[in-house]
């Protein structure tokens, strides 16, 4: 019973549409309850180490319900995407109201979209990799998951990885780092993957290729239909969900490297090579993501049986304060290096 504490979850997308609908300083509502209220409650509630047995995880893992949690955001995020696209297109809006909605609409793409595009894509079933992509169309990102599975589970925590900070890299030049280094090696490894199995860049299997095409055509509808208003703002909100992604990267493995052996390879993944988080509401708003020193070490497992581990570093804060002390790189690296 305890596990319907994950429909708290979709309070993100209420809100995102109450904010759409009423507008005014309800405009704000997802980014401030994300940024100002969760910090606090995670405060409040604290940190929870506990796992679960292996009889529950085994129930866990048989139990549709938490897929089902995930499937539904889908429709979710279009049907307030689509909202949010038309409120631009007809609504005489304020300023602040513009701006307000990109803030609450981004961090909704972000949590909503990205991170749950991040957990079905480390599935192989095909439905699930497909979901993963709809997901990640809006914010323009959808090379995100051959990137992150292939690259990212491979280099996290070495200088090959674009999505781990070096120790003493503000946040500012990793996001350009990051985001730049992603798409440059989505591709790589996308034209190496091309080669071994003899087949032409012009094809499906491009896999890169139909994702340009398809955000492509995407954002010349937009313009089409809404002009350049609605195209730029709609641009805004997508970059705003890439960031909060490559703020979540920033914090999750800053500063961590694994040793370089003998042999020329890196020592295997491990839970001290992420940052983890238990603190309850981030683990509930984000799916677990939070566990993420178990997620690296164990990639397939699903979120619902995700364990903290003893050795894992830990962060200070759940994941919205550490977010916030990140743009605050002098406070960051002090409160940060310490704990290195």
């Amino acid at each position: 019973m305890k596990d319907v504490k994950y429909l708290f979850a979709y309070l993100v997308p209420l809100l995102t549409y109450l904010a759409i609908a009423n507008k005014g300083l309800w405009s704000y509502a997802t980014f401030i309850f994300a940024f100002g209220l969760v910090p606090l409650l995670d405060t409040l509630f604290g940190p929870n180490e506990e796992n679960e047995t292996q009889e529950v995880q085994f129930s866990k893992l048989n139990n549709s319900f938490f897929d089902i949690l995930l499937y539904l955001n889908v429709p979710l995020l279009y049907g307030i995407i689509g909202y949010f696209i038309h409120q631009l297109h007809t609504a005489e809006l304020h300023l602040y109201e513009m701006i307000g909605l990109v803030l609450s609409t981004g961090t909704m793409m972000g949590g909503l979209g990205i991170n749950v595009a991040h957990e079905l894509g480390h599935k192989k079933e095909v439905h699930k990799r497909l979901m993963s992509q709809l997901l990640l169309l809006p914010s323009l990102y959808m090379h995100f998951t051959m990137e992150h599975n292939l690259g990212h589970h491979k280099n996290v925590a070495t200088p090959k990885d674009p999505a781990t900070a070096r120790k003493g890299q503000n946040v500012y030049f990793f996001w350009i780092k990051s985001i730049a280094g992603t798409y440059v090696n989505a591709w790589r490894l996308q034209l190496r993957l091309l080669k071994k199995e003899g087949k032409s860049f012009l094809s499906l299997a491009n896999k890169q290729l139909v994702a340009a095409i398809i955000q492509g055509l995407l954002l010349c509808s937009l313009f089409i239909w809404g002009g350049t208003q609605v195209l730029f703002l709609f641009v805004c909100t997508a970059l705003l969900s890439v960031l909060l992604l490559e703020t979540i990267n920033y914090i999750e493995h800053y500063g961590l490297q694994r040793k370089l052996l003998e042999s020329g390879r890196y020592e295997r993944v491990k839970p001290m090579h992420s940052w983890n988080s238990d603190h309850q509401i981030g683990r509930i708003l984000l799916y677990e993501l939070t566990r993420h020193s178990d997620h690296h070490y164990l990639a397939h497992k699903k979120y619902q049986v995700l364990d903290s581990h003893i050795e894992a570093k830990q962060l200070p804060f759940g994941y919205p304060a550490c977010m916030l002390l990140s743009l605050l790189p002098p406070v960051w690296f002090r409160v940060m290096h310490t704990r290195i």
